[in-house]
């Protein structure tokens, strides 16, 4: 099996420094900038996927390949949610550590064998209705971090409220290992220590908190980058 690298992005996961990370809604490097500008840690990019939250479809390596070479000048921690029923062949995960990304994100049943044998940490997401044998499934694929992607889609773009943190809190308390949690809800500034509180490791922000403009995406993550900042731990 791969032996990963630790990183900034690792370091800071373990470490409780709650890095905001943002997930872009399409692919263009200003929207990046302004992310990066307003806060974000680290930038997570799609392929071979249909979003539902956005509506927007990302396509292969070879189509998403220039937006990547350019948003890889940026300096900042990549992520790649590699795709659904089709994913990255293994030279384009190589291609894609070669550029700098460190971890690919999948749900964990589209999960194909072939992703755990590349140099990209596994970062598989638990959905709504996943078990706590999937659970388990997942804290077993070595140096593994996961995503708790548990909302239901109906639910999309409302408030946190506490069944979801009790849902976190419960899948934090058995996993052991670095759990992200994406904005499949409104995520604003003031969840930012409920959410650390319930074990949460770092907010992934996508189209719902950060839309789809550079005006959005400041005046959304400044507020939650701050409120990250302001809870985390002294050096």
């Amino acid at each position: 099996m791969p032996i990963y690298p630790e990183t900034r992005l690792t370091r800071a996961l373990r470490g409780g420094e709650f890095p905001v990370i943002v997930s872009l809604a399409r692919h263009d490097l200003d929207l990046a900038k302004a992310a990066i500008g307003a806060g974000a840690f680290a930038i997570k990019v799609h392929l071979n996927a249909y979003h539902r939250a956005s509506g927007t479809t990302f396509g292969s390596f070879a189509e998403e390949r220039p937006f990547y070479e350019k948003l890889a000048t940026l300096g900042v921690p990549l992520l790649v949610m590699a795709g659904q029923e089709k994913v990255p062949s293994p030279e384009e995960m190589d291609a894609l550590a070669d550029l700098g990304f460190e971890g690919f994100n999948i749900y964990f049943s589209d999960m194909q064998p072939h992703l755990l044998q590349t140099r990209l940490r596994p970062m598989p997401a638990l959905g709504e209705k996943g078990t706590d044998e999937e659970l388990a499934k997942i804290i077993a694929i070595p140096g593994v971090m996961m995503e708790a992607s548990v909302a239901a889609f109906a639910d999309y773009g409302k408030p946190l409220n506490e069944t979801d943190l009790a849902r976190y809190r419960d899948i934090t308390s058995k996993a052991g290992i670095p759990v992200i949690a994406p904005s499949q809800k409104r995520f604003v500034g003031d969840d930012i220590p409920k959410l650390k509180a319930a074990g949460i490791a770092a907010p992934l922000l996508g189209f719902i908190v950060t839309g789809t403009t550079t005006e959005s995406m400041e005046a959304a993550v400044v507020p939650i980058a701050e409120s990250a900042r302001a809870s985390a731990p002294l050096v």
